[in-house]
C-alpha cells in the first residue's frame, strides 16, 4: 500500500502533522488497485514548523478519501477542536493530487484548500492554500526523501519551504507490525507565523473566549490590541525545525492501528517589531503525538 504511505507523508506536511510519517506495506494494496481511505485521528497538540500556539490546539480529525489505480487521489478531513475551553470545528480542507511508485523510486504532487474557523488560533490559520511536492528513493538501508512546497497566506507573501527526510521500516510478524522512526530537517519563510503572530498571539485574538496569548517576553491579555508585528526572518529562507517522529503501525486485515510520537526542535527563533516594542521569541522544544484508526477497502478488482 504504498500510496497510502506516500499520501499520509503528503496530507501531514500540508495540513499540520496529523500522523506524520506513516509507513505502510508495499503489498497490502497493488498499484493496480482503486480503494477508499477512512480515518480517525487524535492529535494531542496542532504544531507547524515547530511553532505552535501558547494555548494547547487538541484536534480529533475524521477524514475520507478516494485514491484511484491511476495515481490520482483527492481526500476531505474536518478538524474539530476538543480543547476543555473551546469545542468546534475549527478547520477544514481538502487536498486533491497524483502518486507514482516505480521501482526504487516514489513521491507525488498535491494542493490543499484550507478553511479555518474565524476564531481559530491554530499557527497556520492565516494558510488559505499549499502546493506541496514529494520525491522518495529507497535504498534499502535507509529511504531518503526531499519535499518542496509554497504555502499561500491570506495578507501577505507567500512561503516557499524544502524539508529533507530520512527513514527506515522495520517489520514483524509477517508485515502486520511496522516501525519507521525518522529524522526531518525543514527550513522556509515566515511570512505564515507573522500573520499568524498579527491576528492572534499579540493579544489580537479572534474570540474574546481564546483566553490569553502568551507573547515573546511574557504574556499578554487578550484584551490587548497590537495592529502590527513585523518579523525581521520573514522573507529569509532559515532551517526552521529538526524533528524526530518514530511512526508505529499495527494492520489487521483492512484495518490499520497508528501511533506517531514526534519530538520537533524549532529553530531561528523570530525578532518581533510591533507598537510596543522589539521582542527576541523564546522557541522550546515541542513533544506531540497522534493516534488513529484507518479502514481501507478497494472499489475495483484486478481481471
Amino acid at each position: 500500500m504504498k500510496r497510502y504511505a506516500l499520501i499520509s507523508v503528503i496530507l501531514c506536511i500540508s495540513a499540520i502533522n496529523v500522523v506524520f510519517a506513516q509507513k505502510t506495506d508495499k503489498e497490502k494494496t497493488d498499484s493496480e488497485d482503486s480503494y477508499i481511505l477512512m480515518d480517525v485521528s487524535y492529535m494531542n497538540d496542532a504544531v507547524f514548523m515547530g511553532r505552535r500556539d501558547s494555548i494547547t490546539a487538541p484536534y480529533l480529525l475524521p477524514s475520507i478519501g478516494y485514491y484511484d489505480k491511476s495515481g490520482l487521489f483527492a481526500d476531505a478531513t474536518v478538524s474539530y477542536l476538543t480543547s476543555s475551553v473551546e469545542q468546534r470545528v475549527d478547520l477544514f480542507y481538502l487536498t486533491g493530487g497524483y502518486l507514482f511508485d516505480s521501482n526504487n523510486w516514489s513521491g507525488g504532487v498535491s494542493g490543499t484548500a484550507y478553511f479555518y474557523n474565524e476564531e481559530s488560533y491554530n499557527v497556520q490559520s492565516e494558510v488559505v492554500a499549499d502546493i506541496t511536492g514529494l520525491i522518495s528513493y529507497d535504498f534499502k538501508l535507509l529511504e531518503l526523501s526531499v519535499y518542496a512546497s509554497s504555502y499561500f497566506n491570506k495578507n501577505s507573501s507567500p512561503d516557499i519551504f524544502l524539508g529533507f527526510m530520512a527513514d527506515h521500516t522495520f517489520r514483524a510478524f509477517d508485515d502486520q507490525m511496522l516501525f519507521a522512526p525518522r529524522f526531518s530537517v525543514y527550513a522556509g519563510s515566515q511570512y505564515f507565523y507573522e500573520e499568524y503572530y498579527t491576528t492572534s498571539r499579540l493579544g489580537n485574538r479572534k474570540s474574546s473566549s481564546s483566553g490569553q496569548g502568551s507573547g515573546p517576553g511574557g504574556s499578554m491579555d487578550s484584551g490587548t490590541e497590537v495592529t502590527t508585528v513585523q518579523i525581521a526572518e520573514a522573507s529569509e529562507f532559515n532551517v526552521l525545525n529538526m524533528e524526530l517522529s518514530f511512526p508505529f503501525q499495527y494492520h489487521l486485515d483492512q484495518f490499520i492501528l497508528s501511533f506517531t510520537p514526534t519530538w520537533a526542535f524549532p529553530q531561528t527563533p523570530a525578532t518581533l517589531t510591533t507598537d510596543t516594542g522589539t521582542f527576541e521569541e523564546d522557541l522550546e522544544n515541542v513533544f506531540y503525538w497522534s493516534v488513529g484508526l484507518s479502514y481501507w477497502f478497494k472499489t475495483n478488482e484486478k481481471n
